[in-house]
């Protein structure tokens, strides 16, 4: 008769407790910024840190979601992940990192675009043949980002053409980029919604409360705010040393970081065949950052002493309008499948490669 007695292990468990085990990092990286260590330590801390805090707001605007409407569930998705993405710009702004600002802007848009959705789409048709979304979302989410694209795109002419400020355009834009975006929301939630209700998913299981959610979401986007601007403030000397461009480190770094909350969301409906809401989740979080938080950013810059404008660099714009206009076309039959899911990555990881030999 064997000595030991076998414990049976709940796998689930295991992987529900294991990204809990990185919240070490967060002392980790606080006490290595105290004694001035090395900053790629530093920095590698901070990203660790980072990882199980966005899986907490992941958790907790999941559950949150769950005990709203499908539409409202997936802006608070992108809502919660862009309000750290606001920050973290804020934080730049002031440390003089604008080119980093821009290049975060564009790569986050272009990440949920085309990452989140493409992975959504990869993870889902692993499960699923071929998955069916709601085209009319679809459609007026990418008529959205075609305008956003508009907003974009007219200031970097004009400052290419003319060779003059944008300041005062970029904020009249901003304005107006603003108030759309508003409008959006107002059809979008109230006079249109059941144009965009999305399948509501029957293995969703609400097993936090509302004060209790709300208390997570709201520490755990405390800390990954301050673990980013810890990221953000040892960035200057990896700059220095590595010869890494502030658009490489923006486009790809810290948009990826930023989002990363966005995508746990978004594959895990696309493996639970609700690939809608894992498109809705993408393609709002593109639309909030195009239509609202880059207008804010454009607005509240002079007050942190910077200059932000929406006169961004060609090759961004270029990149910009390769995504919108790929995921318009994907979005237009209402059926995808883990081939199409390899093609939105192909191509984000074709501009990453572009931008790091730029």
């Amino acid at each position: 008769m064997s000595r030991y007695i076998k414990v049976p292990v709940n796998r689930s468990i295991l992987r529900w407790f294991f990204p809990y085990l990185l919240l070490v990092f967060v002392p980790v990286s606080i006490i290595l910024k105290i004694v001035d260590a090395n900053p790629y330590a530093v920095s590698i801390a901070t990203v660790l840190a980072i990882i199980p805090v966005t899986h907490l707001i992941a958790r907790a605007t999941q559950d949150l979601s769950s005990r709203s409407s499908t539409i409202v569930g997936s802006l608070m998705n992108a809502t919660f992940g862009n309000a750290i993405e606001f920050l973290i710009a804020i934080f730049a702004l002031r440390a003089g990192l604008i080119d980093m600002v821009r290049a975060s802007i564009t790569g986050s848009i272009i990440i949920n675009i085309l990452l989140l959705i493409g992975l959504s789409m990869i993870f889902g048709g692993i499960r699923f043949k071929e998955q069916t979304f709601n085209r009319d979302s679809a459609g007026m989410a990418s008529t959205m980002l075609l305008i956003a694209v508009a907003g974009l795109v007219l200031p970097t002419l004009y400052t290419m053409i003319t060779n003059k400020s944008v300041v005062i355009m970029s904020q009249a834009v901003s304005i107006t980029l603003g108030i759309t975006y508003l409008l959006s929301l107002f059809f979008v939630l109230f006079t249109h919604r059941h144009l965009f209700e999305a399948r509501r998913d029957v293995r969703e299981q609400v097993t936090w409360g509302w004060r209790r959610s709300v208390i997570v979401l709201v520490i755990s986007i405390g800390i990954a705010a301050y673990e980013s601007e810890l990221l953000i403030s040892v960035l200057q000397p990896i700059f220095s040393t590595t010869g890494l461009r502030q658009d490489f480190i923006g486009l790809v770094v810290i948009a990826l970081i930023t989002n990363v909350s966005e995508h746990v969301a978004a594959i895990r409906f696309g493996m639970r065949d609700n690939i809608t809401l894992s498109m809705e989740i993408g393609m709002n979080s593109a639309i909030q950052i195009a239509l609202f938080v880059v207008p804010v950013l454009v607005l509240v810059a002079p007050l942190v002493g910077a200059g932000l404008t929406l006169a961004f660099p060609p090759f961004q714009i270029i990149a910009l309008i390769l995504a919108v206009m790929i995921i318009n076309y994907m979005g237009s039959d209402g059926i995808c499948n883990w081939l199409e899911g390899v093609q939105l990555v192909a191509v984000y990881i074709l501009i990453a490669i572009a931008f790091y030999f730029l």
